[in-house]
């Protein structure tokens, strides 16, 4: 059976009735896992941000590090802004705070040399490397795509997976998310998935569901 949106949105439905009743909003999860790979590949290796065309559904923390009117606009849209100056003033325990608290740190690109020093020992553990924004980029542009986006990665295991969403958003929305998701692996995954991969959804708290392809 070809992988397609349908297919996922049924196993979508599933996951999301096996894993209802819990007493908060549940975050829905794509897995995919490779068959017959070495997890050191790099065709099985990813540290990709991908864009849900239908959004993630809830709003993440955004940090812009900028100057100028960058830093000005990023504020005029209720985004938490801070000056080069504030940061590297920062104790390690307000770094700390800073890597717990936000989900994607956007850095003016001529600051990131000096603020990947101050801030990448505290966001590169954790998986959110900072981002580099073009000078002459539209922060609300920036702003918009990272509140819609993912983190694809894995460490050396022969899995991948990474959110799609949330329990209150419909089976349809999920799958075309899925389906994004599922393009970015791929365009690195050069075999077909229907033979090479096992692919699940789930909830947070409920069991897996796997997706029928065979």
């Amino acid at each position: 059976m070809p992988l397609t949106k349908e297919v996922i949105a049924e196993a979508v439905r599933k996951a999301l009735e096996l894993g209802k009743g819990r007493r908060f909003k549940q975050s829905v999860e794509l897995q995919v896992v490779f068959k017959g790979v070495n997890p050191k590949d790099p065709e099985v290796k990813f540290r990709e941000n991908v864009v849900l065309p239908k959004g993630t559904g809830k709003k993440p923390k955004i940090l812009v590090i900028a100057t100028g009117e960058m830093l000005l606009k990023a504020r005029e849209l209720g985004v938490d802004a801070l000056r080069p100056e504030d940061v590297r003033a920062m104790s390690r325990r307000e770094l700390k705070k800073l890597g717990r608290n936000y989900d994607w740190v956007l850095v003016r690109a001529d600051l990131m040399a000096q603020m990947g020093r101050v801030v990448g020992p505290v966001l590169g553990p954790r998986g959110k490397a900072p981002i580099p924004v073009p000078m002459s980029a539209d922060i609300s542009l920036f702003i918009k795509r990272f509140e819609n986006s993912v983190r694809l990665r894995n460490k050396e295991q022969a899995w991948v997976g990474c959110r799609i969403g949330t329990e209150d958003m419909s089976p349809e929305d999920l799958a075309e998310n899925a389906m994004a998701v599922i393009e970015r692996i791929k365009a690195k995954f050069k075999r077909p998935l229907e033979t090479s991969t096992r692919i699940y959804v789930k909830t947070t708290m409920g069991p897996p569901v796997e997706v029928m392809m065979q």
